[in-house]
């Protein structure tokens, strides 16, 4: 198992779902971050990158924002294919790649958090379920 792997101040990971959160396209940064190949990722539940230790109150913040057409930001413990962790401030766009039917997914857009924001998230996220 792998431990934490801090990201660089360039990386900026991208990626985009259909409406059901199932990954479209990843950049290169966000598969490298992860671990995973563009083809593992591609058709996966977005949640393959989820870590245990984020709080469930902190999703339902997120859905409940992007399906009601609002853009979402907050910061995002994932989980690596390893096993390790990576932190990012993350920024969720809704309504994005809508197709013939109207059926839109989402843009997710992730940087590096500073290490005060992390701890600052830390200590929020502990008191949340």
């Amino acid at each position: 198992m792998s431990g934490e792997c801090v990201l660089k101040d360039t990386d900026f990971l991208v990626s985009q779902t259909d409406e059901k959160g199932n990954i479209l396209f990843a950049n290169e940064d966000f598969c490298k971050i992860a671990g995973y190949s563009l083809e593992e990722l591609l058709g996966k539940p977005h949640n393959i990158v989820r870590h245990r230790d984020m709080p469930k109150a902190a999703f339902k913040d997120l859905w409940d924002t992007v399906k009601s057409g609002k853009i979402w930001t907050g910061y995002v413990k994932n989980a690596t294919k390893d096993g390790g962790f990576y932190w990012v401030f993350a920024t969720v766009y809704p309504n994005v790649g809508c197709d013939s039917n109207g059926k839109c997914g989402y843009l997710s857009c992730r940087r590096k958090p500073s290490s005060d924001e992390i701890s600052e998230v830390e200590r929020l996220y502990k008191t949340m379920s």
